[in-house]
């Protein structure tokens, strides 16, 4: 089975299982388009090396048509897009501070 994603004004307002012949004889009237995508790609990876779209549609996501792949949400307001994985970073992450010497 594949799974595909309603898209709606560059919105994934649905995610569904089923097969691409579904398609041929399935009458949607309400606007959107449906998109093909992959449950096992996230990052721009897949296990057998052929990423579908970036990421796994989740409703909310955006779909971007230029670059054709799908975006989580941004988690928050200092998270970049990485344009290679089309996954957030977030540019605020900070290493632990280590413990100072009481020596100085």
């Amino acid at each position: 089975m594949s799974h595909f994603a309603k898209v709606v004004d560059g919105k994934v307002t649905q995610v569904i299982v089923a097969e691409p012949e579904f398609f041929d004889t399935f009458v949607d009237s309400s606007p959107g388009t449906w998109l093909q995508t992959s449950y096992n790609t996230h990052g721009n990876q897949h296990p057998e090396g052929r990423p579908l779209r970036g990421n796994y549609a989740g409703i909310g996501f955006s779909y971007d048509a230029t670059n054709d792949v799908f975006i989580a949400p941004k988690p928050s307001d200092t998270a970049v897009l990485n344009e290679t994985t089309w996954l957030w970073e977030d540019t605020e992450a900070q290493a632990p501070e280590l413990p100072q010497d009481p020596q100085g």
